[in-house]
């Protein structure tokens, strides 16, 4: 597979349409992440957004992946989906004492994502930014940023994202911008225009520019990782994608 500075996966892991498809016939639902953690080097989980999980739940899935796998998660609605977020510090909390420190080596970025409707307002984002925990259990976080208002796409905003060390979603969504911060070390793209009519979800030639420029990111230092998730669109083609894109990666290696 890919080097681990380059990381190809879907969002969550326990959508009916793959079973039979990605998942194996007759493979026992119980067993669908370890399957999928093994075909990706990662996975979104989007159950953090709704629910508060408990630290054995942590335990479990992190049991049940490789080594060299890793999840990034989803912070809780109630940090994000508010009017002050200047006021999301209690909820933020809640979030952070959850167990996330169960996943030990395999907790990836948290990804902090944002209604469509929430607009960019600097004093009250930069307060909410003050909020973000540095470390959890010892391990140390990266904090991913998906804004989806169209007034999040200005240097002002990428300033204050950089000053804090949080990278910015980068979505080929139409209904969302496409913001690009070159600067920081952390690539995090949610890939959303998966095609039923597709094999693979994106064409070959779609999938092998993606690569391109996934190698390019990481080429420039130790330091810069790329994250690519397929995540949306016709969502039954997301594991097809990730499982080309790795293969793309795979026949010509950074």
């Amino acid at each position: 597979m890919n080097g681990a500075r380059i990381r190809v996966g879907i969002g969550g892991w326990n959508f009916p349409a793959w079973r039979g498809s990605f998942y194996p016939p007759g493979l026992p639902h119980a067993q669908e992440l370890a399957w999928a953690s093994r075909r990706l080097s990662t996975i979104e989980v989007n159950g953090t957004f709704y629910t508060v999980f408990t630290p054995p739940v942590f335990e479990a899935w992190a049991a049940q992946v490789p080594e060299d796998f890793v999840f990034s998660l989803k912070a809780h609605m109630a940090c994000t989906s508010r009017r002050r977020l200047a006021e999301a510090g209690p909820a933020i909390e809640r979030f952070m004492a959850s167990g996330l420190e169960r996943l030990g080596p395999r907790l990836g970025p948290l990804v902090w994502s944002f209604p469509a409707t929430k607009a960019f307002d600097p004093e009250d984002f930069a307060a909410f930014l003050r909020l973000l925990p540095r470390e959890v259990g010892g391990l140390a976080l990266r904090h991913v940023l998906d804004v989806r208002h169209e007034s999040f796409d200005s240097p002002q905003y990428l300033a204050l994202a950089r000053a804090h060390g949080c990278a910015t979603v980068h979505t080929d969504s139409p209904r969302m911008p496409a913001i690009a911060d070159v600067q920081g070390p952390l690539a995090y793209l949610r890939l959303m225009r998966n095609r039923a009519d597709c094999p693979t979800g994106y064409p070959a030639g779609e999938l092998a520019q993606w690569a391109e420029g996934a190698r390019a990111w990481a080429a420039r230092s130790p330091a810069h990782e790329v994250y690519l998730l397929f995540i949306d669109g016709d969502k039954e083609r997301a594991p097809d994608a990730a499982v080309a894109l790795i293969h793309e990666l795979d026949r010509y290696p950074a």
